[in-house]
C-alpha cells in the first residue's frame, strides 16, 4: 500500500474558489492520518502561492476562512508545500512561507511514478 499522497495543483483556478477547498482539505485529513503529503502548485494554480492571493479567496461567500487558512491548516497537519520553477516565472517569487521548496518538473514526475505515490490532480 502507497504511504504517501502527491497533490499536484495545476488545472485549479484561483478565479473559481469554490474549487479550492477539496485538495487542501484532503491533503490535511491524508495528513492526520499519518500519511506523507506534498502539494505541488504549477500553472495558474501555482498563483496561491503568491502572497496575498489566497488571503483575499474564500471557498464560500461569507465564510470566515480564507483559502490561505485551509493551506495553513494542511501545513501545520504536516503537508509539505511545493512549487514548480516555472511558477516562479510566472507570479514572482514573493511566496506565502509555508512553500517549502521549489522543484521542477522532474521532481514531479519522479515523484508521480513511484510505486510507494497515489497521485490526485487539481
Amino acid at each position: 500500500m502507497a504511504d504517501k499522497l502527491l497533490i499536484i495543483m495545476v488545472n485549479t483556478d484561483p478565479k473559481n474558489p469554490s474549487e479550492l477547498g477539496a485538495p487542501f482539505f484532503q491533503a490535511t485529513v491524508a495528513a492526520a492520518m499519518e500519511y506523507d503529503v506534498e502539494v505541488v502548485m504549477t500553472g495558474r494554480a501555482g498563483e496561491l502561492a503568491k502572497k496575498g492571493v489566497a488571503e483575499n479567496l474564500f471557498v464560500q461567500e461569507g465564510s470566515p476562512k480564507s483559502v490561505y487558512d485551509f493551506i495553513k491548516d494542511a501545513h501545520e497537519a504536516g503537508v509539505k508545500f511545493k512549487v514548480c520553477t516555472p511558477t516562479l516565472d510566472l507570479w514572482g517569487d514573493d511566496m506565502i512561507p509555508e512553500v517549502d521548496e521549489t522543484v521542477g518538473g522532474a521532481y514531479v514526475i519522479g515523484e508521480a511514478m513511484d510505486d510507494d505515490t497515489v497521485t490526485f490532480t487539481y
